[in-house]
């Protein structure tokens, strides 16, 4: 790797060489998807394997754009840093899903950052390999372009809710992205997060969660244990941001 890939991926220094592709389970992957179609492999041979413990970045924004990180395994915060130093999470990403891709072939540094949430296992593709397939492979090419379309598409949808929700309907937004997402644990929802992550994606602080929260809980919409959350009437939650498409991000 070079200097410049070591800066992005910080505190990501264990590399591992026991996952491949083929084997791989996670069938919603544009690689895994395209092993069949891609005449030229080399780019697949070349990829680094990473294991990154809870809480270390691999992304730093800023840092040159060298390559995408598809996730094997864990959970993932991508996150932008706003006004006055402020964090705000783009979205939670899972196995399956790639990481750094808005930079990609556009721009020469990351506009994002990504920490891990839950020990990860990523697989790094090198955008210079990645631009080479692509080039060379139609089928891969096209399911690129309409991942790109389909990124796009929420991007803007969430654009549009976010600017017409009240603070409480973000808040409830997020309970059900992250449900819709990540489902549920032994009754909670199966990613624990702190009341300053909801805010940080709700776009709202971090008392008006604990306000909201507080609410919820009063209207036996929700249950709270510490970090762990149930919600206990999805459906009341539903209808209360229907209008606004809650279900076009997941």
């Amino acid at each position: 790797m070079t200097l410049h890939q070591n800066i992005a991926l910080k505190n990501s220094r264990k590399v591992i060489t026991d996952f491949s592709c083929a084997s791989c389970i996670n069938i919603n992957c544009l690689i895994k998807k395209n092993l069949n179609t891609v005449t030229n492999a080399s780019f697949i041979e070349n990829k680094k394997t990473l294991k990154c413990k809870k809480g270390q970045q691999f992304i730093i924004e800023g840092a040159p754009v060298n390559g995408l990180f598809f996730i094997l395994k864990g959970v993932v915060k991508v996150f932008r840093t706003g006004i006055n130093g402020r964090e705000q999470i783009v979205r939670f990403a899972k196995e399956g899903e790639i990481i750094g891709h808005r930079g990609f072939g556009t721009e020469e540094y990351y506009s994002i950052g990504a920490i891990a949430l839950k020990d990860a296992v990523l697989c790094y593709f090198s955008k210079d390999d990645l631009q080479e397939a692509l080039l060379k492979n139609p089928k891969f090419g096209y399911d690129m372009m309409l991942f790109y379309a389909n990124e796009l598409n929420k991007s803007e949808s969430k654009v549009k809710s976010i600017s017409q929700m009240t603070v409480r309907e973000r808040v409830i937004d997020t309970l059900l992205y992250i449900h819709r997402k990540f489902g549920n644990l032994r009754g909670f929802l199966n990613l624990p997060l702190s009341r300053k992550e909801y805010a940080d994606y709700a776009g709202t602080t971090e008392e008006q969660v604990i306000r909201i929260f507080s609410a919820l809980k009063k209207e036996g919409l929700i249950t709270a244990q510490a970090k762990k959350i149930s919600i206990t009437n999805i459906q009341n939650l539903k209808n209360e941001i229907s209008e606004h498409n809650y279900y076009l991000d997941s």
